[in-house]
């Protein structure tokens, strides 16, 4: 497949879309640290789930600015995304405290509900079709100056609070009864964690839509583990690839006229299989053949 244009010509280019691939960059890696909670403390669906409400929440946000005249400041699409996300998280966590079998249950519900709901409100919201399609496919090409220089203070912001709570993370995320027994928290913790994750996610979604947010705090996460000896190895390379996807996605939507956050998405996946290829040579490299060993 031809690209539609150079790689000098995306060099040229770059002053009027530096933010946009910037904030990818920021993103991913912030998104990448987040994803190795989400992939080891099996809330994959969790990040779904999220991702689909935060982008129901913005399109809320446009609707009462269209419809009922409420003032931009007051009817944020980046306040209405964290607000729904966290209503709908005060919903998972009293469920999985009290009945949690039935978490993935609502966990579906939620993204059924948080899918259908955008659909239905943008198709009321023309005005904002374009951002509400940017939304949900992540096709964004630029990023306001104002939501770059967000992304950035939220990203420094993210990564500050999980190097302050990092060990108390780590412990409720691999053993919570271990973590209670000791005298942690857990509660606290597991809340401040799925908080934190929650905000990223419907930052991401609000900037460069649902399908970028979903891909980032996953495929990093996973191609990071499979390679990764310890934790916090696989953090640093999740928050590598994570930006790496940003940028590459970007790169390679510019290069081949594809659509941003597909090309973002991709690029993950891509990722995750070349970790899973060197991980089974390594493997096959540290495991001594057959002939070669001393009867």
């Amino acid at each position: 497949m031809p690209a539609t244009t150079s790689l000098g010509d995306f060099w040229e280019a770059w002053p009027l879309f530096a933010d946009a691939v910037l904030t990818g960059v920021i993103l991913g890696a912030v998104l990448g640290v987040l994803g190795v909670y989400i992939v080891l403390g099996r809330m994959v669906f969790l990040s779904a789930a999220l991702s689909q409400v935060a982008g129901f929440g913005v399109t809320l946000a446009y609707a009462a600015q269209i419809h009922l005249g409420i003032a931009a400041s007051l009817a944020s699409p980046t306040l209405g995304a964290t607000l729904l996300s966290l209503l709908c998280l005060t919903l998972i966590w009293r469920n999985s405290e009290q009945e949690r079998a039935r978490r993935d249950s609502m966990l579906g519900l939620i993204f059924l509900v948080g899918s259908a709901g955008t659909l239905m409100v943008a198709s009321k919201i023309i005005q904002e079709l374009h951002d509400v399609k940017t939304l949900l496919f992540g096709s964004s090409v630029a990023v306001l100056p104002e939501d770059f220089h967000m992304v950035m203070v939220f990203g420094a912001l993210m990564l500050a609070i999980h190097i302050w709570w990092w060990r108390g993370f780590v412990e409720v995320t691999y053993d919570e009864d271990t973590a209670s027994v000791r005298g942690m928290p857990v509660r606290l913790i597991k809340l401040v964690l799925i908080i934190t994750i929650a905000v990223a996610v419907s930052v991401c979604t609000r900037v460069l839509g649902a399908l970028p947010a979903f891909a980032f705090s996953i495929f990093p996460a996973m191609a990071a583990i499979i390679v990764a000896n310890n934790l916090l190895r696989a953090m640093l390379i999740a928050a590598c690839i994570g930006g790496a996807s940003g940028f590459l996605g970007y790169l390679f939507a510019f290069l081949y006229d594809f659509p941003v956050g597909p090309s973002q998405a991709i690029t993950g996946l891509v990722f995750w299989c070349l970790a899973i290829v060197i991980a089974k040579l390594v493997n096959q490299l540290q495991t001594p053949s057959s002939g070669s060993q001393h009867v």
